[in-house]
Order: C-alpha cells, then structure tokens, then sequence
C-alpha cells in the first residue's frame, strides 16, 4: 500500500531519469483530428499497453461508425498481433513504431508512416495541456470514480477549448475609417 488516504494508488515506473517511478493511475487518452479528445480511461489496475489497443479501435467503429483511416500510437502499444488486429478491422494504415521493421510492417522511411509518427508526437503536447491546464498532473477528488471525475473533467475541459478554438474566424476590419 502506498498510501493510507487513496489506496488505489500505484507506483508507475517508466524508466526517466528524472523520475524513475511515478504515483497514480494509468490514463489512456484517444485522440483524433485537430486534438479533440474521443474517449479516455482511468485503468483500475497497471495494465499492458498493448492490452488496451483492441478495445480502443472498437470505441473509435462505434463512436465514428467505422474504423479510422490512420491508427498510430507509440511504441508500448507495438506488436505484430496489433497491427494484425487494426488490419482486420479494416484500418488502411497501422503506425505503430518498433525497433526493427517486419515482413508484416512497412519500414519507417514512407513519407505516410513518418508523418503519422509526427503526429503522434505532437500528441504529447495535448498530454502535456491536460497536466498543466486542465489539472490531470493531480487529482483534487477521492476514489477510482472520483479520478474517473476528475480526468473526464480535464478532457471536456480540453474538448471545450479545442471547439472554441476550431469556430469561425472574425472579420478583420479595414485600416481605413
């Protein structure tokens, strides 16, 4: 037990430098166009990440009504049985990085997988919006389904922003008067 008050808690270890074990809970976010935010979930228990990918692209057929275009996540989630799965639900391009590339894998060098890579990079950022600004990096409430509250807060939060942002632009006015 980490901690008397929230016994839920687990000690996460990801091998930085500089922090080499983290507290909490495992929060997958998916993500689609423009870093709008589609669907989250606060892992009860430390979970693989290649565990989570199946049960993601079927939340995307059924929010969307069909499999998405480009499925691309980072290299916890590769495996040849992923990329199997995301074929077989009928997603056209699978990026998911690994070390060396397989028969079944395209090499990195195509300019599609490079760029799908890319963007996932800059996934990191909305990650990074949801820690400072919207107040995921601590939870305030007491529980699973209060950190269940609190990481679905942070992401309307986030998709509030996103929408405001995505709106119809003002007309400039002319210098002239």
């Amino acid at each position: 037990m980490l901690s008397i008050f929230e016994p839920q808690t687990e000690a996460i270890r990801k091998g930085k430098a500089a922090k080499p074990t983290e507290f909490g809970k495992l929060v997958k976010i998916q993500e689609a166009e423009a870093g709008f935010i589609t669907d989250y979930t606060v892992c009860p228990t430390r979970v693989p990440d290649q565990e989570l990918w199946g049960p993601s692209l079927r939340t995307h057929q059924a929010l969307f009504g069909q499999p998405p275009r480009l499925a691309v996540a980072d290299g916890g989630f590769a495996s040849a049985a992923n990329e199997r799965t995301a074929t077989d639900l009928g997603v056209k391009e699978v990026a998911l990085p690994r070390g060396r590339p397989t028969p079944t894998a395209p090499p990195p060098r195509h300019r599609w997988f490079r760029q799908a890579l890319r963007w996932r990079t800059g996934c990191e950022g909305r990650i990074s919006v949801l820690k400072r600004c919207h107040g995921l990096r601590r939870c305030r409430y007491h529980g699973l389904c209060g950190m269940e509250r609190w990481v679905g807060l942070g992401v309307i939060a986030n998709d509030l922003r996103v929408l405001g942002r995505a709106g119809p632009k003002p007309e400039r006015r002319s210098g002239k008067r």
